[in-house]
């Protein structure tokens, strides 16, 4: 059996894609896992050094420039007019690629987390017959998706069917797959935790994230706000990833606003495998409202600070937030608050690190949106998809 994978340009997209990898591998181990992704991708370092990935190959993909709330506004901006015209070639082509890659590849089936690359990946499937899923993390399907969803077998959710634009017949509220890494945080295991990672068990530990690719805003509000709350907490410690692409500049920040005492309490990534360990032993968490992160801390039970991006397409994010938000499972802090007040961020972290029974408060809230069978859903899901494809082929060759 071929399953292929496909999925991209955040780590939302495929840390998602590797938890089914190894699920799969864990359910039929002889299964033949392939990994199509975009050509330029940053992180597709990621699944090529992953183990439960048999074979990786690249395509091109293009992206449509949309911002949220800037109306018809952005279709005035030369430069993002140019560059979608470019990237509309750039998924012509990558459609042809992936026609001659899945010709060549013949998987029974493909699983789609969405992404630029599920544009070219989807079409070639549906001109060739093939079957794929759609998986949506989000309340609001992304464009991906959308674009690709008429030709598509079945759609994975992870909320409630009927809040997506899908045929309610080919909807199915999975949740998100997510590590095997990533469960219910207990006392023990999160002093287990904080050995692994070296940070004292008494300590206070704050966990900085935003997504897979950074958050340079998040970046330099954290940064502005860190000396306060170090100076504030004596014990605290602070781990913060920063994304690759601006790990370098963060620690140059953080050496010349910190003091020596100070910088040995902070430490700075780009991307971390093993994020379930920080984040599994933080206090607290600052994060950007991604959906996978958001299913992550969910499982583990954490106390979050979210500021969602108000930018990205369709405005998922605020979405994400705001449905959490309401049912009292996190702090909603927008990024208007922070720019309105440049204190705001430092006082509200503080006040929860200050609140332990806020914290727990906030942590059982959010534990109830957890999915924890997720991961196993979607790979019995796909495997019970080519079985029922397998019969009926056979089936029509018998008549």
């Amino acid at each position: 059996m071929t399953i292929l994978l496909t999925g991209g340009g955040s780590g939302g997209h495929i840390t998602p894609l590797l938890a089914i990898a190894a699920e799969l591998k864990r359910l039929r181990p002889k299964t033949h896992i392939i990994y199509i992704g975009q050509r330029g991708d940053n992180l597709v370092d990621i699944p090529t050094e992953d183990a439960h990935i048999d074979d990786v190959f690249l395509v091109r993909a293009g992206k449509l420039r949309r911002y949220y709330g800037e109306g018809f506004r952005q279709l005035l901006d030369i430069s993002t007019f140019l560059k979608n015209l470019r990237d509309f070639g750039y998924v012509l082509i990558g459609i042809r690629q992936s026609r001659s890659l899945l010709k060549k590849l013949q998987p029974d089936i493909i699983f789609i987390k969405g992404g630029f690359i599920g544009v070219p990946v989807g079409l070639a499937a549906a001109s060739l017959n093939i079957p794929y899923i759609t998986h949506d993390s989000d309340a609001m399907p992304g464009l991906a998706n959308r674009i690709i969803s008429r030709w598509a077998s079945l759609h994975a959710v992870a909320l409630p069917g009927k809040i997506y634009n899908y045929p309610a017949k080919k909807t199915v509220t999975t949740g998100i797959p997510l590590r095997a890494d990533f469960v219910p945080i207990t006392d023990k295991l999160k002093k287990n935790y904080r050995q692994e990672i070296q940070i004292p068990d008494s300590a206070k530990m704050l966990f900085v994230i935003g997504g897979g690719l950074g958050a340079q805003r998040i970046n330099s509000w954290v940064a502005e706000a860190m000396p306060h709350i170090l100076h504030e907490f004596s014990d605290l410690y602070i781990v913060h990833v920063a994304g690759r692409a601006n790990k370098a500049g963060m620690k140059k920040l953080y050496n010349n606003i910190l003091t020596p005492g100070e910088e040995g309490r902070v430490r700075i990534f780009g991307y971390l495998p093993d994020v379930y360990l920080y984040s599994g032993a933080a206090d607290v968490i600052v994060t950007r409202a991604g959906a996978t992160n958001l299913a992550e801390f969910a499982l583990q039970g954490k106390a979050c600070v979210v500021i969602p991006s108000p930018f990205l397409s369709g405005g998922h994010q605020i979405k994400n937030a705001r449905y959490l938000f309401d049912n009292k499972a996190i702090q909603l802090l927008d990024e208007s608050d922070i720019s309105a007040d440049t204190n705001r961020l430092a006082k509200q972290v503080s006040a929860l690190l200050n609140n332990k029974s806020q914290q727990k408060e906030l942590a059982n809230n959010l534990a109830k949106f957890a999915k924890p069978d997720a991961t196993q859903e979607i790979a019995e899901l796909l495997l019970a998809h080519v079985q029922e494809e397998s019969a009926g082929s056979n089936k029509t060759k018998t008549i």
